[in-house]
């Protein structure tokens, strides 16, 4: 089972920026697919973003534009660079591969 642990979340102003690290355990890691993940009270978990092995991405609707997604295959992490946050942002954000493991999250809160 691979390991992910995310890092970086923490509280932010409107319109500011973090970003967001997920390290992972194993030596599969440049043939995953890894991707991001939310989840704020209430709602349910939603895509954020996704980068395939071959570095092609894919973005949640409410995010294109503010947030990429970048790997790191020599030292086994996925980044998600956040700008322009809202406080619509706020939310628990999870890291995942597509071998079904998840990360332990991490808590963004975007207020004034």
């Amino acid at each position: 089972q691979v390991q992910l642990v995310e890092s970086g979340g923490g509280l932010v102003q409107p319109g500011g920026s973090l970003r967001l690290s997920c390290a992972a355990s194993g030596s599969m890691f440049k043939f995953y697919t890894m991707g991001w993940y939310r989840q704020a009270p209430g709602n349910e978990r939603e895509l954020v973003a996704v980068i395939t092995s071959r570095y092609s991405t894919n973005f949640g609707d409410s995010v294109k534009g503010r947030f990429t997604i970048s790997r790191d295959n020599a030292k086994n992490t996925v980044y998600l660079q956040m700008n322009s946050l809202k406080p619509e942002d706020t939310a628990v954000y999870y890291c995942t591969n597509n071998q079904g493991d998840w990360g332990q999250g991490t808590q963004v809160t975007v207020s004034s």
